[in-house]
């Protein structure tokens, strides 16, 4: 099996690619999904979230309002640690738990765990390989003031608040470029597999990163 990272920035098309990665047959990992599981009401992180950032952030079903939450976090770095401390340590153990589980239901699978910040978690380590998303600022803001209804000030705000693509992309084994057609970005996760199917299987029992590869990234 190999377990292999997928990161980028905020509307740089990480889910896209999840999307098509799976539609090719990879078993995928969503950490925004199991981040909304850690949140349901009354559970532990959901509690010390409420605790943390009180309950203006609650809609009246008592579930978490996200763009309440977000408006808190991308405007104060240290509630955005904070948050990262509450939340990041649960999911970090499910997907282990889900990695596991998976390594006895297929042992030949390739596992994409798609997350925002397994570079800022240092998450990244405890995987194979590492897959960056990345577009030019350009196009990030673009999306986020489209997707997110958002004004250009508070996108860049958003943006500037993570660690810079530029910064990402050194950490990677592989970078894709979603910046044009979706078809160019489909041509290069289809290069991407073709490349991660060549590395030998990895027993679940080693997973941690290997050495650099692949010529994904150049291809940009």
């Amino acid at each position: 099996m190999l377990v292999v990272g997928l990161t980028g920035g905020i509307a740089s098309g990480k889910t896209t690619v999840a999307r098509m990665l799976k539609k090719m047959g990879a078993r995928i990992i969503d950490a925004d999904a199991l981040s909304r599981e850690a949140m349901v009401p009354h559970a532990r992180c959901w509690k010390q979230v409420v605790e943390s950032f009180g309950e203006a952030i609650l809609r009246s079903d008592r579930t978490i309002d996200r763009k309440k939450l977000a408006a808190q976090i991308f405007s104060h770095p240290a509630k955005r640690m904070l948050l990262n401390r509450i939340v990041h340590p649960w999911i970090r153990k499910r997907i282990q738990e889900m990695i596991t589980r998976i390594a006895r239901e297929d042992p030949s699978a390739l596992v994409i765990i798609d997350a925002a910040l397994l570079i800022e978690t240092g998450m990244y380590k405890d995987y194979d390989k590492l897959v960056v998303v990345a577009a030019d600022e350009g196009a990030q803001l673009a999306r986020l003031v489209r997707r997110n209804h958002l004004s250009r000030k508070d996108a860049r705000s958003r943006i500037r608040a993570q660690l810079p693509l530029g910064r990402k992309k050194k950490f990677a084994d592989y970078v894709i470029s979603n910046q044009d057609s979706l078809e160019h970005t489909r041509r290069q996760v289809r290069a991407l597999l073709q490349e991660l199917g060549a590395l030998r299987p990895i027993s679940p029992s080693k997973h941690g990163r290997s050495g650099k590869g692949g010529d994904v990234k150049k291809r940009q």
